[in-house]
């Protein structure tokens, strides 16, 4: 008889592309895991009563049940659950934090030598499974004569318009770039976040009855207050994202060649899906600094790795302080990113040439940075660096990409009268995502700034449920 659980202290293994191969290509890392693999995985939960990764689920996934569907190999009763909760489970399986989420808080990671279920990777394993052997497609809820307008077509905007679609409203998205998905799309690369997985997501919510209208900036073809009274929309949900990238101030940062990690990322996302030529919208650097420590400067590294650079990550703290995600730093040395750690930016220095005829006029010609080290640790722990006096140094580079955060765009306050915002941009809501102007509700990084993509989604789910009783309310006391 075969054993109930399984009580290897270690998660199985991902299979991954050998480092020196998927530097020469944008396919996907991470391979999947295989049915006999994920069984065995789903066996080492011992269903705690508990629950304790369940609570640190933002969109709060009942994750002991869907595995032990999976250890049962009922794998499209492992989904059925999933989707109770969750949206988008392919992209949650591949993106989420699950060390800092689910898998930080699963009992058998507490033990010494002990690592956490692999959580991420079943969800990831359940849901492209379902993908690949589900023909069925999903039922449209009856129409209850709503209608909801949702701006944005990334993490928080898709899980809302789902939600609600399923409750029996009709959603229309509205994005303003050409295709659906936001910063899935357009932020993570296609070696992390297949594009085609995306679009399967998108397409399942088309299915439900989800209407997407694309190249619409809203703020500006339509504004919020025309969505309303025009349209006929009764909410509004804004999950637009957070955009607008932030700098150092630091001279230099106008040279050629130094970009924001949300153009660079963007600029090559667009490339790898929709140009085959050599002619891309992308400097292919031969040496490259990315100026950050976060989930998107990795995803920036290893994108400029792939074009054929040198790559440098520039980060002022140390390696335990890396804001990223460990599979991701580990990811980025495999594939051969030199780490510059305790380092900061000083200035970005350009090439010699004075002559403004000459093609290398204004470009990059290294980055100058300070060694730095950490100081005594203050009332909560935390270290803050502090630089050493004389110790400059200069990287020799030809583009510069800083990944230092985003804030909200401010396009959607300029054009919205009585839309309170606070003090970085970020739209003002309540617990439930309720805007200063009626009717009108909002949730992910346009309220919070830049965040993970599943407490998007968690704002997203908040937000439905709370429009779907306001419009209910509305319509009682009519």
């Amino acid at each position: 008889m075969a054993a109930k659980f399984n009580m290897n202290p270690l998660k199985n293994p991902m299979p991954t592309q050998d480092p020196t191969v998927r530097n020469g290509n944008f396919d996907e890392v991470a391979l999947g895991y295989t049915a006999e693999m994920a069984i065995d995985e789903a066996k080492r939960c011992i269903g705690c009563k508990n629950r304790p990764c369940v609570a640190a689920c933002p969109v709060n996934i009942k994750i002991p049940e869907f595995i032990a569907k999976v250890a049962e190999g009922d794998f499209e009763g492992a989904y059925q659950i999933i989707a109770e909760d969750s949206s988008l489970p392919a992209v949650c399986g591949r993106v989420c934090p699950q060390e800092t989420q689910c898998e930080g808080k699963c009992t058998r990671g507490i033990k010494a030598g002990c690592e956490a279920v692999g959580i991420g990777r079943l969800e990831r394993f359940v849901a492209d499974w379902h993908n690949a052997n589900c023909t069925v497609q999903p039922v449209p809820a009856p129409l209850n004569g709503h209608k909801v307008a949702v701006v944005g077509s990334g993490p928080a905007g898709l899980t809302c318009a789902g939600d609600l679609a399923k409750m029996g409203y009709e959603v229309t998205v509205f994005e303003a770039l050409h295709v659906a998905g936001g910063v899935l799309v357009y932020g993570i690369p296609e070696f992390r976040l297949p594009k085609a997985i995306v679009q399967k997501e998108v397409d399942n919510l088309k299915a439900l009855g989800v209407k997407v209208e694309t190249n619409m900036v809203i703020g500006r073809v339509i504004t919020i207050e025309e969505l309303k009274e025009e349209y006929g929309f009764d909410a509004v949900f804004i999950g637009s994202g957070a955009g607008l990238p932030k700098f150092m101030n630091i001279p230099g940062e106008s040279l050629k060649g130094v970009y924001s990690a949300n153009e660079f990322l963007t600029r090559s996302n667009l490339m790898k899906a929709y140009r085959a030529d050599s002619h891309t919208p992308i400097q292919h650097g031969k040496c490259v600094a990315v100026v950050g420590g976060g989930n998107v400067a990795m995803d920036a590294a290893r994108t400029a790795k792939r074009l054929g650079a040198e790559v440098h990550i520039v980060y002022r703290r140390g390696e335990e302080e890396l804001p990223a995600r460990r599979e991701e730093i580990e990811h980025a040395k495999e594939e051969g990113i030199i780490f510059d750690l305790l380092t900061n930016p000083t200035r970005i220095l350009p090439t010699e040439t004075t002559d403004p005829r000459d093609p290398a006029y204004g470009w990059v010609n290294g980055i100058e940075c300070i060694r730095m080290e950490l100081g005594e640790p203050d009332e909560s722990g935390r270290r803050s660096p502090k630089e050493i006096a004389g110790s400059e140094f200069v990287i020799p580079v030809d583009c510069v990409i800083m990944s230092l955060g985003t804030s909200p765009n401010p396009l959607l306050k300029a054009t919205t009268p009585g839309l309170e915002t606070l003090r970085r941009g970020e739209i003002a809501v309540d617990e439930v995502g309720k805007t200063s102007i009626e009717g009108v509700y909002c949730g992910g990084d346009a309220a919070t700034g830049a965040a993970t993509v599943i407490k998007a989604m968690g704002a997203g789910k908040v937000a439905a449920k709370a429009i779907d009783e306001y419009i209910k309310t509305s319509k009682a006391t009519k």
